[in-house]
Order: structure tokens, then sequence, then C-alpha cells
């Protein structure tokens, strides 16, 4: 079966905008499924699949959200019904990539179709809002985001050289290449997870890691980045993990501007999958500029990464809660797993005589875990700081040990 590109939107409020792009897309030999998310009137041409569908798929008639007159449900409503359609079109196995395009409103629902979409799978959205924060609309997935600079509002010498491009990107993202077809060797994929002041460690980690055969994809514990690999795991794409870094919970627990949701450290215990945990950068939250810090922080101790970033050190009772967290988290997990404990510190700056350097902290975060995580999980304790490559080494060799039968 041939896979399609699926087009999603406005067809009463942008119709000529999207079949100006479903042209173009069939002009160049790729086939189109276009779905309706319109509330307002008739579509200007006939879609495969309408809008009543879309809207059932997402809990409302058609006419129920007609007559409520109600934007902001009715972009909910749509927003959930094309998520629901086009994760049934993937499961037919025809989507072969989706395009999306408007304001607000239809960014938003563009988006929730993509956020359905597996990762590797092309998706484009062209908006009038991608110059700005693009992290609602692009969470964990791969979209590709283009900036409209005009509105989404008929057709002109600008507008039409900018769909155009959109077109012409997307079916050239969609394109087969003969090389394809002969990826037959890939190797099995390992995540880590990295931030620059646990840099030494995950290095040396990944080098050990891709001389043993496996391709280590790495990511930066910005929030975004465990969300991202979290993902893959689902997905089935990563095989094991060096979750080396797990300062998202500190930004989670305090407030940080790294969180990456209250789920953080459960996929690869979910997926079954080997890991190696460690305590990288739980020294630290993280904010923006100084000025963008809380005034109830005003008196706790600060480190000023760079001009943008402001990290924050945890306290000892910040802590005892994360061990407690994350040993929570780890005793539910179904994998094998072992963690590892760098007792001279937990990052670059937690080290003697660097700026967080913290006795006891580490040790409120020792004791919080060794109380709590399941006798069962092999509890790796080093002496070193987490830099030391005799750290690295360790947690190379036991997630090794642990994908060997697989």
């Amino acid at each position: 079966m041939s896979k399609k590109a699926v087009l999603v939107g406005a067809l009463d409020t942008k119709g000529v905008e999207f079949g100006y792009v479903k042209d173009l897309l069939e002009s160049l030999g790729v086939s189109t499924i276009v779905v309706n998310t319109g509330v307002l009137d008739q579509p200007s041409f006939s879609p495969d699949i309408p809008s009543d569908e879309v809207a059932l798929a997402g809990g409302m008639s058609l006419s129920d959200l007609r007559a409520q007159q109600d934007r902001g449900t009715a972009v909910a409503v749509m927003a959930r019904g094309v998520a629901a359609v086009v994760e049934r079109l993937i499961g037919e196995g025809v989507v072969g990539g989706v395009f999306g395009m408007g304001g607000t409103a239809g960014t938003t629902v563009g988006a929730a179709a993509m956020k359905a979409v597996p990762i590797g799978v092309p998706k484009l959205l062209v908006s009038t809002v991608a110059s700005g924060n693009t992290r609602p609309y692009v969470g964990e997935k791969d979209v590709t985001m283009m900036y409209s600079v005009v509105d989404i509002a008929g057709l002109n010498s600008l507008s039409r050289r900018i769909l155009r491009n959109a077109a012409y990107a997307l079916a050239g993202m969609m394109a087969e290449t003969a090389d394809e077809t002969n990826q037959t060797e890939d190797k099995p994929m390992i995540g880590a997870t990295m931030f620059g002041v646990t840099t030494p460690c995950v290095t040396k980690v990944r080098e050990k890691l891709e001389q043993s055969g496996y391709d280590v994809l790495v990511f930066h514990a910005t929030g975004s980045g465990g969300l991202a690999m979290e993902e893959l795991v689902k997905a089935g794409f990563i095989k094991g993990v060096a979750d080396v870094t797990t300062t998202e919970l500190a930004d989670e627990l305090v407030g940080g501007i790294f969180s990456a949701g209250p789920k953080r450290l459960e996929a690869a215990g979910v997926a079954g999958i080997p890991q190696v945990v460690s305590v990288g950068a739980l020294d630290m939250v993280n904010f923006g500029p100084p000025e963008t810090v809380p005034a109830q922080f005003a008196e706790r101790k600060f480190y000023q990464h760079n001009p943008t970033t402001t990290l924050m050190r945890t306290t000892v009772e910040e802590n005892q809660e994360l061990g407690r967290m994350i040993a929570e988290k780890l005793n539910q997990s179904h994998s094998p797993t072992v963690f590892v404990f760098p007792k001279g510190g937990v990052s670059l700056l937690d080290r003697d005589s660097q700026a967080f350097d913290g006795v006891e902290e580490r040790q409120a975060l020792y004791d919080a875990l060794k109380e709590n995580l399941r006798a069962d999980i092999s509890f790796v304790e080093m002496e070193q700081d987490i830099n030391d490559p005799a750290v690295a080494e360790v947690i190379a060799a036991h997630l090794l040990t642990m994908l060997k039968p697989s």
C-alpha cells in the first residue's frame, strides 16, 4: 500500500490554501488524504475525511459544536478528533507524512495530529507562530515548523512561494531513496542523558558503548530532551538506557524551567529494557537570566552558568525528596536496573572546592535512595565523582552486561 501525505486543516477558512498545497503535492507524485477540521462552514472542496467524522472522534457532534459557537471548545474537540483519526490512519499503514498550516488554532489542531505520528515520519507545519515559542506544538516529536511570514489568508505572490516551498519540502522528506531499502545492518540504539556538567562521564560511556557495536543517542536533559528519549523508548527504537543525568527531576520538584514532567524516569521500566541510572546534575535547578528567578529563592545559593542560565543549588530537604522520588519510580520498573551512586559528587560543580560542593546534600540523596530503593535493584557505590572515568566504565560495563542476552 502506497504511503500518502495527510493534509490536516480547516477547509472552510483555509480551503484555497490547502487546495493549492494538495495540487502541488499531487503534481510531484505524492498522493494525499485531506482531513477537514473546519467547524464554521462548508468546505471549499470535498475532503477525504469530513469534519463531522473528526468531531465525533473528538467526542462531540459537529452540529453541537456549531450550536455552542465556542471557539475554544471547537479547537479542543477537533484537536482530539484529528489525533484519533490520524492514529487510525497510522494503524492502517497509509501515512507517509503529515502537513498542516494556520494561525494559533490551526497550529494547535495540526500539532495534535502530528503528535499522534511516530518519530521519523515527516511532519511539516506552516504557522504564523513558528517564530516564537514552538515547544507547545513540537513537544518531543520531530515536527518541522515553517514560519508563514504572512497570515494564512488567501494566495498571493509571497504566500504561494512559501506554500510551494513547504510542499516541495514535504515531498522531499517523503521521497524514498535507494539507501533506505538497503539499511539492514542498523545498530541497536541506546539512549543516554547528558548536561554540560556531566559531559565527561557521558562521553566516556558513549565511546564504550559504540566500541561494543551500539549507536548511542545522547539527549540534552532540558525537559524536552528527557521527553524525547522516553518517547523513543515507548516507540521501541531504544533498546537500553544510560540515564546518567536525571536533573530534570529536580526542576520538576522545585519548579525549574527544565522539567520533563511527572512521568520522567518511568518509560524504560514500563518497556522492560535495561537501564543504568545515576544522579547526574541533581545538585541544581535551572532558571533563565537572574531576574527570572522566583523571589522566594532569593536567599539560595546560585551559580551563573551563562547570561541566560542561572543554576540554583538543591537543598538537603530537596535531595531527600529526590531520592524518594527516584526510588519510587524505579521500584515500579519491570526492567533490569542498576543504580550507580558517585559519592564524590554529582556534577562538575559538585566536587571538592567547586561552587556546589555539598557533602550533606549528597548524603541526604544517598540515604533516601538506600532506604527506599527496592532490595533487588543493584546499588553500586563509588567514591569518585560522576565525571571520573572509573564511574563511566562501571556504567557502561553494567549496561553492556544487561544488554548481552538480547
